[in-house]
């Protein structure tokens, strides 16, 4: 960074400064003094307009401010809520604010007793103040108090907020700081004194705790600073491992920057011995680490204040008010044309960095969870970020111009200096470089270098050790080198393809010969430089000191005395206050420096006439030099402009713009012959087009070896036509809309049209074709088509449909379509195309991605693919469609396809997704018995509903199975195969000779549902207190002995029976438990038991007997019987209640055929056994 003075303001009538605090919001700026003097300004903000010269002396606002008696010793700015407090010798406080651009009195308040000190929260919400006799009051911004306490016998001297307004810090007489909570309550003292070696008392000069925005948690913030030079930087009130800094100076005032990243410690050092040496102003970083000073040349330097950019301070010193201006030492670089910086957004945690394509305007934007540093070269960066991995380690990430990584090393070393040549990347700590041979992703089959062999890559090199040719390095590069001490540290480097200098604190600047390292020269300049940089043909080599003085040295020009080192030719140039400098890539005698708020061009030793500009220097070439003004980009980081770049002619290059306005091409030509330079022949050549003298613009494009501009000049030679000749000039300017309106205005629409085709502007091209009816259709559809791709790139596919559409791009349109999710319009096209069209597949194709099986086979069929469309039907498991398709149109092998997929299916035990497959491809009765198989595996084990679904789905899928084979009978018939008098009869007799074996399934598919539906009925009923109807459901589950245990049945049925009274029907049951060839001896001994202790109390009769007529023979039966005993017809059960239907008056289901009382399943909505809606 570099620091001058740019202005000063001497006060009225010599009047002394105390105090001065800059508004960080509004820019505003109050400086106090002795006898109650206040004045308050308002500057012009230092972005006010990125291209506007600088106006010196601009005062917006300037106002003397009354209401002080004592001298004013305090000022500070509640940024927030737009208040100015202040406080004087006489303890008066008065808080400020603004009406009509006129600062008034808003509240008094006076004690009568001095203030010591006072600060405002971060929110601005609160103030604390803290007065001579310990009184200490928290008031709110309205001036409401909120509390106060009297810590008289602390003798307070400061106070500090938090930045979460949670704690306060309040600094003793003696030096020690106390911690206390917001409300006051003591909370801790912290441990500094027992850390400061001195005799003499301590004097707090101020606690200064970071309260921004952006503050990285691991970074310090709390600085508290005494006057006798002792600093102490830390992260939080119980950071044990403070940053110490032992200025050496009698401070007066410290403070951070806004940015929180530098402190400034202003005072006299301590070596003064005499009131009329200056003060200094030294700037620190975070670590501690000197970074510039200011000379202030005044006696007695009271106070400073930063802006709200950072870019400048307010100095008061005696009865003058100094500004000073800080350039950055901004991490960013320039490669290609993008210009690559960082930012932190409030709402991440990551840094962002941005690569800004200026040409285009363009920004890709990359988020990094660390950025150290960067260099650039050409068009490639190397960003230097930490390793989240391993601790102490550093990533260099080599990207391209707009932020893609191509490579990166892994490097455990600080890197505090960082540059790049065309082949390397040069890295530096304090005691030692790092050379990284990268690979050029465009020169990668030219590079000499194994990949392999890492040493040749990778070098490591102790700043104290002389490279030597014979040695060798080991594959892993040992970076405990980089540890080992230096009483000679680096402080500066730069690099071209050949040569790399080092320079150390000592002045000796080292020469190394690239690629090989070897030392070639040791320069003694007796100067520490900050700043290098060498010419393009390596012969001048131009160093910036730590103070901003440039000094100029001829690199071939040095005195040997012992070999490699000794002194070299300094140049007689020197300038002071320079912050920045680039060489010229195609001059070795030119190159550019900004001094303070201006740039010089220099030629040689000759500085030209300066320009005024805050730029940072880009590049230099062809006679101009683009500058970027980063402070604007770093103001307003997101949505920088092209305003802020630059592009600055040399005095050269302007002058002869001039003459080329004022003298005759001619002479302008023999000007040029004198001093010749390719920018000024192309400039010729320019102004000779424009007044159409093709003969000097072709001898102008002959010296500047521009082929395509000969070329040019001699297509207009070649043409007649005086306007055409016009517009082609109006073209080579980049004029297009000039040159259409000539073109237009002598009827030639076509080379209008023609023109804006070759620029690409597609609808200026559909406007002309329009407006003149000039164009064919075919050049209409290829105008449509251009304009759908340039929405097409953009994303914004409903704008390319319709342009598609009017072009008549059926293959644009179905991508557009697709990516659109517009099925509809897929469909759409798939009937609109003909038969056999290129693009069917493809749509086909993109209906299967989304799992639409018909619009696939739809778009097949059309093309004539129909293996395609089985193949897209088996991949989305829709195999009833394939085996149709397969049978209309004569393909063989599908069945054995489902079958050996079938077979993989059940060999990794995937028998419900082989049940499922079977379905959809129609064999519903091969599905019923995989389903049966695996039911009786699942029997024992698994609930009784579960079963009940199982066989459920079982009969379901035999319902499906009757109705295929119903139709497809019906089918044949309506070919003409079989008489449709028989189709009732040959589907059920197609049905009986299908497969023996599978004849019982198909007749009994409810059997085994009906079984657990009236097991399950049964115990529903027998729990809810139903006895009688769950005897009777009971009764009915003597029918499926082959489907339940006649243990469960029989145990069922002697329960419901005991708990019915019908003892009768209960010794049944028991009877036939007890004859059960499965029971072992001791469960019959059991039921015998228990049937002996029964009927020992009860006889074996029922208690209830009721007589129901048989519908058919009229004869009488027992209501719970299903079968009549005397004309042996069996009556279906209900499958609501379990009683026997003898009513011709009966519900129904549709699906599985079962009936029930109307009565009975009025209530429901569902069939109690399929479930089946109704």
């Amino acid at each position: 960074m570099i620091v001058y003075l740019s202005k000063k303001i001497t006060m009225p009538n010599s009047t002394k400064l105390f105090c001065v605090a800059w508004n960080k919001k509004h820019g505003y700026i109050a400086c106090g003094g002795e006898g109650g003097f206040l004045k308050i300004m308002h500057l012009e903000s230092p972005l006010h307009d990125a291209k506007q010269k600088h106006r010196h002396n601009v005062l917006p606002l300037n106002q003397n401010v009354s209401g002080h008696s004592g001298c004013v010793q305090m000022i500070r700015w509640n940024d927030s809520f737009h208040r100015l407090t202040t406080s004087d010798s006489n303890g008066l406080i008065i808080v400020w604010g603004i009406l009509k651009d006129k600062w008034n009195e808003e509240m008094i308040n006076n004690r009568q007793t001095g203030v010591q000190d006072m600060k405002w929260t971060g929110s601005g919400k609160m103030i604390c103040i803290v007065f001579d006799d310990g009184m200490v009051i928290v008031g709110t911004v309205e001036g409401e108090r909120i509390w106060g306490k009297d810590l008289g016998e602390k003798k307070l001297c400061k106070v500090e907020w938090s930045p979460d307004e949670k704690i306060l810090l309040f600094g003793l007489m003696n030096g020690e700081v106390c911690v206390f909570d917001s409300m006051g309550n003591y909370i801790s003292q912290l441990n500094i004194l027992s850390h400061i070696c001195t005799s003499t008392p301590l004097k707090l000069v101020t606690i200064d705790w970071f309260k921004g925005n952006y503050r990285d948690p691991a970074q310090a913030c709390l600085m508290i600073a005494y006057h006798n030079g002792h600093v102490r930087i830390m992260k939080s009130e119980t950071d044990e491992d403070p940053v110490i800094i032992e200025t050496e100076m009698y401070i007066e005032d410290v403070s951070w920057n806004p940015q929180g990243s530098v402190i400034a410690v202003g005072g006299k050092y301590n070596s003064s011995d005499s009131d009329q040496d200056p003060n200094f102003i030294n700037f620190y970083s975070q670590s501690g680490e000197l970074l510039r000073n200011l000379k202030i040349p005044s006696k007695n330097l009271k106070s400073f204040s930063w802006d709200k950019a950072g870019l400048r301070l307010a100095i008061a010193s005696d009865h003058l008010l100094y500004f000073a201006n800080i350039k950055p030492d901004y991490k960013w670089g320039y490669c290609s044309s993008s210009i690559i910086y960082h930012y932190t957004k409030p709402e991440r945690n990551e840094i962002c960095v941005v690569f800004w394509e200026t040409v285009k305007d363009i920004k890709y934007v990359k988020y990094m969870n660390s950025f150290v540093n960067i260099a650039t070269h050409g068009d490639y960066c190397c960003i230097v970020t930490k390793s989240e991995e391993t601790e102490d380690q550093f990533v260099l990430v080599l990207c391209n111009s707009i932020g893609t990584p191509l490579e990166q090393k892994y490097v455990e070393m600080e890197p505090v200096f960082i540059l790049m040549t065309k082949t390397h990347v040069i890295m530096a700590s304090r005691e030692a470089f790092y050379l990284w041979h990268f690979k050029n992703p465009k020169k990668a089959t030219s590079l000499l270098v194994s990949s392999s062999k890492k040493s040749r890559r990778e070098r490591l090199y102790h700043i104290d050790v002389e490279p030597s040719p014979s040695a060798t390095q080991s594959d892993v590069i040992d970076f405990s080198m980089a540890f080992q001490g230096t009483n000679n540290p680096i402080c500066c480097m730069c690099a071209s393809e050949n040569i790399l200098l080092i320079a150390r604190m000592s002045g000796v600047v080292q020469r190394y010969s690239l690629p090989h390292v070897l030392l070639e020269h040791k320069y003694n300049f007796n100067t520490i430089a900050s700043l290098m940089d060498m010419n393009c043909n390596l012969t001048v080599l131009a160093l910036v000191d730590n103070y901003g003085v440039l000094s100029m040295y001829d690199l071939n020009g040095y005195k040997d005395n012992n070999g490699k080192s000794g002194n070299t030719e300094r140049l007689n140039f020197e300038r002071k206050d320079v912050w920045n400098i680039k060489w010229a890539n195609d001059n070795p005698n030119l190159f550019a420096l900004m001094e303070k708020e201006r740039m010089l061009v220099v030629r040689g030793i000759e500085p030209e006439e300066p320009v005024s500009s805050k730029g940072y220097l880009c590049h230099f070439s062809d006679l101009q030099i683009k500058t970027v003004l980063l402070e604007h980009i770093m103001t307003y980081p997101q949505n920088p402009t092209k305003d802020f770049v630059v592009d600055i002619e040399i005095k050269s290059l302007r002058d002869t713009r001039e003459m080329l306005t004022k003298v005759s091409l001619e002479e302008a030509l023999h000007f040029i012959e004198k001093n010749p330079h390719p920018r000024l022949w192309r400039l010729l050549a320019e102004t000779a087009l424009e007044a159409m003298d093709t003969g000097i613009a072709e001898q102008a494009f002959v010296h500047c070896q521009d082929f395509y501009g000969i070329q040019f000049v001699k297509k207009l030679n070649n043409q007649q036509i005086e306007s055409i000749k016009k517009a082609e000039v109006l073209c080579y300017f980049h004029k297009f809309d000039e040159a259409e309106q000539l073109y237009v205005s002598i009827d030639r629409w076509d080379l209008a049209v023609a023109m804006r085709k070759k620029m690409g502007d597609w609808f200026r091209v559909l406007h002309l074709l329009t407006s003149n009816s000039s164009g064919d259709d075919n050049q209409l559809e290829e105008a449509w088509n251009a304009i759908g791709d340039y929405f097409a790139d953009r994303q914004q596919w409903v704008e390319a449909v319709n342009h598609y559409l009017k072009g008549r791009n059926q293959a644009r349109l179905a991508d557009c379509y697709y990516l659109l999710e517009d099925f509809i319009g897929l469909q759409k096209m798939v009937a609109f195309l003909p038969e056999n069209h290129e693009l069917l597949p493809n749509i086909g194709d993109m209906f299967i991605t989304v799992g639409m099986c018909e619009q696939a086979v739809e778009a097949y069929i059309k093309c004539n693919r129909v293996k395609a469309a089985i193949d897209c039907c088996i991949q989305l498991n829709h195999w009833n469609m394939a085996i149709d398709l397969a049978r209309k149109y004569s393909i063989k092998d599908i069945d054995s396809m489902l079958t050996k997929y079938m077979s993989h299916l059940l060999e990794k035990g995937r028998t419900m997704n082989a049940v499922e497959l079977y379905c959809k491809a129609g064999h519903y009765l091969e599905a019923a018995k995989l389903l049966m198989k695996e039911a009786k595996k699942i029997a024992k084990v698994s609930k009784l509903l579960l079963m009940k679904k199982v066989y459920v789905l079982i009969g379901l899928l035999m319902e499906k199975y009757h109705e295929q084979m119903k139709f497809n009978v019906k089918a044949r018939n309506e070919k003409g195969k079989k008489s449709n008098v028989s189709t009732p009869l040959e589907g059920i007799l197609q049905e009986d000779t299908a497969s023996m074996s599978d004849s019982h399934l198909i007749d009994n598919g409810w059997h085994h549902a009906e079984a657990y539906h009236f097991y399950i009925l049964a115990q529903t009923q027998l729990q809810t207190g139903y006895v009688d109807s769950a005897m009777k459901t009971a009764l009915v589950l003597r029918d499926y002995e082959d489907v339940l245990d006649p243990v469960d049945i029989y145990s069922l049925l002697a329960l419901a029976a005991y708990a019915n009274c019908a003892f009768g029907t209960c010794s049944k049951a028991f009877i036939k438990l007890e004859s059960l060839e499965t029971l072992d001896p001791a469960q019959r001994k059991q039921y015998e038991e228990m049937a002996f202790e029964i009927f020992s109390r009860h006889t074996p009769k029922d208690s209830k007997y009721n007589q129901v007529e048989c519908p058919s023979c009229s004869s009488t039966m027992p209501d719970w019987t299903s079968v009549c005993p005397s004309c042996d017809i069996k009556y279906p059960p209900c499958i609501v209640s379990g009683r026997t239907i003898m009513d011709y008056h009966y519900w129904m289901c549709n699906s599985c055929k079962h009936r029930a009382y109307e009565s009975e399943i009025v209530q429901r909505q569902t069939c109690p056994l399929c479930h089946s809606p109704f």
